[in-house]
């Protein structure tokens, strides 16, 4: 079954708990604390894979969950870290951020891969909460929580030819013809229900990829038929071939059918209609399709048109061979990101990730800070100060602030909430605008050197008048 559009959640791996626990040996007094780290969680991947071609897999799953990290145990000894979680998708898939519609990645090729969650960071055990006011921490750091995301899978097929027209145009039986692809073929139109993609080989070095598509109806933009679902999967070819029925069942022109696909193609993407274009007279074995041809060559003039009949197999071989210089000249498709990007948890551990894909901070978000500190807040049984405890020493030496788990972050850190830092930055403003807003005094003038002696004068003369005063002894 051939399932391009999925939607899924992933669950990155929590953190495992750091470990509460104190060496106790014989011959061992006062052993402190031993306390090991809690492990990594594991992150999730999608990888594209060579030989997958369809997105069911992801139907009948919806949600997908990395192994969580184990925690910490005594003997400072580690939990194991969680194991990564790998996706196997199809060449071509596109990965959306369901909640916010940006594209996150496009695999476009077999062999790339891309982490869509990271894993939480586990939590320290109290071995490093020892300080020199606190010799035996009865505390440990929780570990931190996995991230989760909703995506939305688009699968795009990678080939070199797309094959578009009319239905009963004879696509399926060109595709069966030049591959050893076996589409459904009838006399009736819509026989074709998903795409169809088939391998031709023109020798043992040359081959091309073709991708047949339901036929487009007037209309197929706004949603009429099947062709605005199977559209997308014709942007990545370099190649359009236009099938063009020379007599139709109905009556109707060879010329209107062409000018009915290219204004669907238009009103669907400027961009797809603007690919190389061959036009390919088909059903060329019945009867008057020559007079047919030579009149649409007539109110064609200027564009090469190659008569073929796909049943009888005549006309096939010049075909494939100009579809190989044509996709030899054409650029290859660009992916649809030129940079792979992806937010970055702040409590997720550094992993190391193929080159193409480019890792950038996520945004500052005061609610996602807040969300982290609550998270990171004792829970209930945890054997923990409630408040930040401060020693007072002897009179004459200065106070010092113990580093309880309130008081540090999920590394140790000491630790500032967004209000205070948010805060502490008006503060700054504040004082940079008064400053600006303050006129500048200027340094007072130097007094004159007559005057300042004068001025010396007169306070020598006060000090010798006060000095006579005190020593004077009054008579009774």
């Amino acid at each position: 079954m051939f399932v391009d559009q999925a939607e899924i959640q992933v669950f990155g791996g929590d953190g495992g708990r750091g470990c509460v626990s104190m060496r106790k040996e014989k011959y061992i007094p006062l052993g402190g604390p031993d306390g090991g780290d809690g492990g990594d969680g594991g992150s999730v991947y999608l990888e594209a894979v060579e030989g997958v071609d369809t997105l069911l897999d992801m139907v009948g799953r919806h949600h997908w969950r990395a192994e969580p990290g184990a925690p910490g145990m005594g003997k400072k000894m580690a939990g194991k870290d969680g194991e990564d979680l790998v996706i196997r998708v199809p060449p071509g898939t596109l990965i959306y951020d369901k909640t916010s519609s940006l594209l996150i990645a496009d695999l476009k090729k077999a062999g790339q891969k891309v982490c869509v969650v990271h894993g939480g960071r586990g939590g320290k055990g109290n071995f490093h909460f020892i300080t020199a006011v606190r010799q035996a921490p009865d505390f440990a750091q929780p570990g931190v929580k996995g991230q989760t995301r909703e995506l939305l899978l688009e699968l795009r097929l990678i080939a070199d030819v797309g094959v578009v027209g009319l239905p009963n145009a004879g696509k399926s039986t060109l595709l069966s013809r030049v591959s050893a692809a076996r589409p459904k073929i009838a006399d009736y139109p819509f026989t074709t229900l998903v795409p169809q993609l088939g391998i031709a080989e023109l020798d043992a070095e040359r081959r091309l990829v073709f991708a047949d598509i339901p036929g487009i109806i007037e209309g197929a933009h706004e949603g009429a038929g099947l062709g605005q679902d199977f559209l997308r999967h014709i942007e990545r070819t370099r190649i359009l071939v236009h099938m063009i029925d020379i007599l139709p069942i109905d009556g109707t022109q060879p010329i209107d059918a062409y000018r009915q696909i290219r204004a669907e193609l238009e009103a669907y993407s400027p961009k797809l209609a603007a690919k190389p274009e061959i036009l390919v007279a088909n059903k060329m074995d019945l009867t008057g399709a020559g007079e047919a041809l030579a009149d649409l060559r007539t109110e064609l003039p200027g564009k090469q048109i190659y008569a073929v009949s796909a049943v009888a197999g005549t006309g096939l071989r010049p075909l494939l061979e100009q579809l190989w210089e044509a996709v030899e000249r054409a650029p290859e498709s660009e992916p649809y990101v030129d940079k792979m990007v992806l937010i970055a948890h702040e409590g997720a551990p550094a992993r190391s990730e193929t080159e193409m894909f480019e890792y950038v901070e996520s945004p500052a978000d005061e609610e996602a800070w807040e969300a982290d500190e609550e998270a990171a807040k004792p829970q209930d049984g945890d054997r923990r100060p409630a408040k930040i405890s401060r020693g007072r020493k002897k009179k004459g030496k200065s106070a010092r602030l113990m580093a309880t788990p309130e008081a540090t972050g999920p590394l140790g850190r000491v630790r500032t909430t967004a209000k205070t830092r948010k805060a502490a930055h008006d503060s700054r403003i504040d004082v940079q605008q008064k400053a600006a807003a303050e006129p500048v005094k200027k340094p007072a003038a130097p007094p004159d050197a007559a005057l300042q002696k004068e001025i010396d004068a007169m306070k020598a003369d006060d000090a010798r008048k006060g000095k006579y005063y005190r020593g004077r002894k009054t008579d009774v």
